[in-house]
Formats: C-alpha cells, sequence, structure tokens
C-alpha cells in the first residue's frame, strides 16, 4: 500500500509540475505578444467629432447618460418603497 500511495504522490507532483510549467510559459508568451502588439501596432488616434454612421463621442452624451441613471434610479426607488 506504501509502494502504491508514493506513486500517487509522484504522478501528483508530476502533473502539478506540468501544468506550473505550463502556466509560467503562458504568462510569459502573453506578455511577449502584447508587448510586441504595442510596439508595433499602436493605438490609433481617435477623433473627438462624430462619425458618418452620426453616433456622438463619450463625452458629449455623458449628460445624457446621467439623466437616463437618474431617471432608473427614480423610477427603481419608486416602485420598490
Amino acid at each position: 500500500m506504501s509502494n502504491l500511495l508514493w506513486e500517487g504522490v509522484n504522478l501528483m507532483m508530476i502533473g502539478m509540475g506540468a501544468v506550473f510549467v505550463f502556466l509560467v510559459l503562458l504568462v510569459f508568451a502573453t506578455s511577449i505578444m502584447s508587448a510586441l502588439i504595442s510596439k508595433f501596432l499602436p493605438d490609433p488616434n481617435i477623433s473627438s467629432t462624430p462619425t458618418a454612421t452620426g453616433h456622438q463621442p463619450p463625452q458629449a452624451s455623458d449628460g445624457q447618460l446621467m439623466a437616463v441613471i437618474a431617471a432608473a434610479i427614480h423610477r427603481h426607488r419608486s416602485r420598490h418603497k
């Protein structure tokens, strides 16, 4: 029984070691890919004017968004008194 238990512990350590090595390699690979993408594909310039589709930039709709949130809160509170 002791030999069987030792084999189980040995197998567990090998499996956990393999998973640990894989995760470390995954972290390094994603870090390298992120650095390469940041270096070769910088963020495009985002204009603050509306596009051809008619969407407003996020800064212009902040007031409207606050009004919608305030109305939703008021409606929720009036229903759940």
